[in-house]
């Protein structure tokens, strides 16, 4: 990353606001939601120490469904073609649209409110590049592809009524329109990260319209971004307009290695070195910190080597971010589970934000809202942190 945001952001302290340990809501939601499907059994976890080769084809994240769909012999693959025959993702698109008309952000704002949430983090635009706000930056090779309602400023309004914070995540290092080659572990997902100018004229301006529009108290981006050269003017444009705002720590920008993964030889040579380093750390490993963050992310892990800094841990309550409607019971967290979860991470200075995936008619199944109506009862009567 360029100079200037280590002159201009390292120094910055984080909010207080977020500094507090406290829970958060992510919500994954989008056409993933209608074949709604992955594997389960595995967390994503124990796939890359087990099976880090195939980690991401046979990997139980339903919001990935569309890469599993394109790994020939993948679970995904054969259920797809098992019930869906030769559809296209894409054609799955008017069905999420027709089932989304019953999005009522009201229902999901109360019932994050009663989990005890202090703030929510919406997935406007995942890995499949479909955009949950009516952009006026026009993907080049997909036209139209977003949605018609504004699902964003709705759930913003909702959430910010009730005295939460809301935030927004943004995959700006995949979007499967732009680049996509089958990805099936790390090596794969980096050299699938888009480094060609449209991207990035396209990522940077749909952040700035999310910036602009939506005031995001969170800027939670993904996996990486094109390039680290346009990310001094980004954070800028974001500090200016939320000042008490914060970044995660998924800005890798280094676009010379991206490209340079695309050949196999080196991919090979990356994923072996990867391979060595999980197995010589007995599980998951640290991201690389990058030169400015506001807190540190760890997924699916408990954070137990942050360190001082700033930190948070996502996961989903399932193994899945998005809805899986194949998930069974009891790969779900109990109430119980989430609160001692809860307790853990606070108690070491760190965020909890746990994830929902509502279906695709916006519907948080029984078996997601019931551990977090739980969370939040415990944590009124000041029981976990």
């Amino acid at each position: 990353m360029p100079a200037e945001v280590t002159a201009t952001y390292m120094g910055r302290a984080c909010p207080a606001w977020y500094a507090k340990p406290q829970l958060g809501i992510f919500i994954h939601w989008g056409i993933f939601a209608v074949p709604a499907y992955a594997p389960g059994g595995t967390s994503i976890a124990e796939l890359f120490k087990t099976d880090y080769d195939n980690a991401m084809a046979v990997s139980p994240y339903a919001e990935w469904y569309w890469n599993a769909m394109r790994v020939t012999g993948s679970p995904t693959a054969v259920r797809h073609a098992t019930v869906h025959g030769g559809r296209s993702y894409e054609s799955f698109r008017k069905d999420f649209e027709d089932a989304a008309e019953a999005f009522d952000a009201n229902v999901w704002a109360d019932h994050f409110a009663a989990s005890g949430a202090g703030y929510v983090v919406f997935v406007t635009k995942h890995h499949d590049g479909f955009c949950l706000w009516p952009t006026d930056v026009e993907n080049p090779h997909r036209p139209g592809w977003h949605s018609k309602r504004d699902f964003v400023g709705e759930l913003a309004s909702a959430v910010r009524a009730r005295g939460m914070r809301f935030g927004l995540y943004y995959s700006g290092g995949l979007d499967w329109t732009f680049h996509h080659l089958p990805i099936s572990n790390f090596g794969d997902m980096l050299a699938c990260v888009p480094t060609s100018d449209d991207y990035r004229r396209y990522a940077a301006a749909q952040a700035r319209e999310l910036i602009d529009r939506y005031k995001p108290s969170v800027l939670w981006n993904d996996i990486a971004w094109p390039s680290d050269e346009d990310l001094p003017a980004l954070f800028a444009c974001y500090y200016k307009a939320v000042p008490d705002g914060v970044v995660n720590d998924r800005w890798l920008g280094m676009a010379a290695m991206f490209e340079g993964l695309r050949d196999p030889a080196a991919r090979a040579g990356f994923n072996a070195m990867v391979k060595g380093r999980i197995a010589e750390a007995g599980g998951e490993l640290d991201n690389p910190p990058p030169p400015h963050c506001d807190f540190r992310t760890v997924e699916y892990s408990t954070g137990e080597h942050m360190g001082e800094k700033k930190w948070e841990a996502c996961r989903g309550l399932g193994l899945a971010f998005g809805y899986n409607q194949d998930e069974r019971t009891g790969d779900y967290m109990t109430g119980a589970a989430l609160t001692d979860l809860y307790r853990n991470l606070t108690a070491r200075g760190g965020n909890l934000l746990i994830n929902v995936g509502p279906m695709a008619n916006a519907t948080i199944p029984d078996v997601q809202r019931q551990p977090l109506l739980e969370l939040g009862r415990a944590i009124r009567s000041g029981q976990p942190g």
